[in-house]
């Protein structure tokens, strides 16, 4: 995988690739573990970013575009 694909990975997918480490942190090292426990950390705080991303305020069209496409014309901001 390219690194441009991995910068394309969806926060769901993040999620569940914590979730599927996690599980094999707990398997391998035991649920009382250090590395159990920083695997479970780093699954809180994607969903706790999650959570985050979904009570954001909605963006509009115009907005989404400038957030994909900053460098548009549309997008830029002068001083005036």
């Amino acid at each position: 995988m390219t690194n441009t694909q991995e910068t394309k990975m969806t926060l769901e997918d993040r999620i569940e690739q914590a979730r599927e480490a996690a599980h094999q942190a707990g398997e391998n090292f035991g649920k009382t573990s250090p590395e159990f426990a920083v695997a479970m950390e780093i699954l809180e705080e994607l969903h706790q970013e999650s959570g985050h991303q979904r009570s954001a305020q909605p963006q509009n069209s115009l907005e989404r575009f400038c957030s994909d496409n900053p460098e548009s014309p549309e997008c830029l901001l002068y001083d005036t």
